[in-house]
């Protein structure tokens, strides 16, 4: 398998065996990781870090991930470029490309990492667009097969806000990897139609399903994997908590819904999650409307169900993965 050069940009580019073999490379840094076995074979490397929205999670991982190689890099965030200011995209992409190895966008529009990729001349890897969470995908599978030792015929219940980039992007990676993916939440938060047409089409050549579903005890009927997020993503304005929280309240992930899934399910969240008051946000909205919690309890967050840390610590293995898969030697 040889993905040198190529851009990483959405799961819908990738056939599902080059899919699993950017996991099993995953699985097999982090064990070397785990070993102590260096892979830093990437001295005198670099890349650049584009991030038009800030990230923990996303950061950490692709800065960590580019040590462990014995490469270089440097973070450049909302403040620390004039993408799209002063400079248009098209330049920036040229000027990035012409310093460095690869380039990492996270931020707005799935068309901006598109046009990045366009004219860098260099891999391009999108850390997060509003219609994609591709990197996130990848540590959701490895985190998933890691727990059941397979991806095929797992049933992975998506609920809450379906219709951007984790909604979108767990369809694309179910229907790719023969899954069966249920969008369990109001018909006015499906994923876009279109898409859910593109996904059927996946779905049809690898076994998976794609189901859409507003009850709650049907969608998670014998799941697998319960998978939530926040409610309001990044970017949106506050004036829309009081909506989602009124008609996403029903789709709160809790202890009867965890009751309701198979026995030996898991919970997932992309992070970072509302499950108590602990937050600045979390005690606003906790506060203003009489809340303990929002899109998961804190009692399934915190249960023995729950892998949303093993989850983020595949963020760097899987991140590490792509750079090491798609990098030119």
């Amino acid at each position: 398998m040889n993905l040198e050069g190529r851009n990483f940009l959405t799961l819908k580019d990738f056939t599902p065996e080059e899919i699993t073999y950017m996991l099993d490379l995953a699985a097999d840094l982090k064990d070397k990781k785990k070993k102590g076995i260096l892979v830093d074979d990437y001295k005198g490397k670099n890349i650049a870090l584009i991030f038009e929205k800030t990230s923990t999670r996303t950061r950490c991982a692709f800065e960590v991930a580019a040590k462990d190689l014995g490469m270089g890099s440097t973070y450049l965030d909302p403040s620390g470029s004039q993408i799209g200011k002063k400079e248009s995209i098209a330049d920036t992409a040229r000027v990035l490309g012409r310093m460095y190895e690869g380039i990492e966008y996270r931020g707005f529009g799935q068309e901006i990492v598109e046009e990045l990729a366009k004219y860098a001349g260099v891999p391009v890897w999108n850390g997060l667009t509003n219609e994609y969470h591709p990197t996130q995908m990848l540590a959701d599978l490895l985190t998933i097969r890691e727990q059941f030792g397979t991806l095929k015929g797992i049933k992975l219940v998506y609920m809450g806000d379906a219709r951007y980039n984790m909604g979108n992007s767990l369809m694309i990676a179910c229907a790719k990897m023969g899954m069966h993916f249920v969008a369990c939440t109001s018909a006015k938060y499906f994923p876009n139609a279109e898409l859910v047409k593109t996904c059927e089409g996946y779905a049809a050549e690898t076994g998976a399903t794609i189901s859409l579903c507003e009850d709650v005890k049907e969608g998670t009927k014998d799941a697998d994997v319960i998978y939530t997020d926040v409610w309001v993503s990044m970017g949106e304005p506050a004036e829309v908590w009081e909506e989602r929280i009124k008609e996403l309240t029903p789709y709160k992930v809790t202890a009867d819904v965890m009751a309701n899934a198979k026995k030996d399910a898991i919970f997932l969240h992309c992070l970072p999650a509302f499950h108590d008051l602990k937050t600045k946000i979390g005690k606003e909205m906790g506060e203003k409307y009489n809340l303990t919690d929002m899109e998961v309890t804190d009692e399934v967050f915190e249960s023995a169900q729950s892998h949303v840390f093993d989850e983020a610590e595949n963020r760097m293995h899987t991140i590490k993965a792509v750079i090491v898969a798609t990098l030119k030697r």
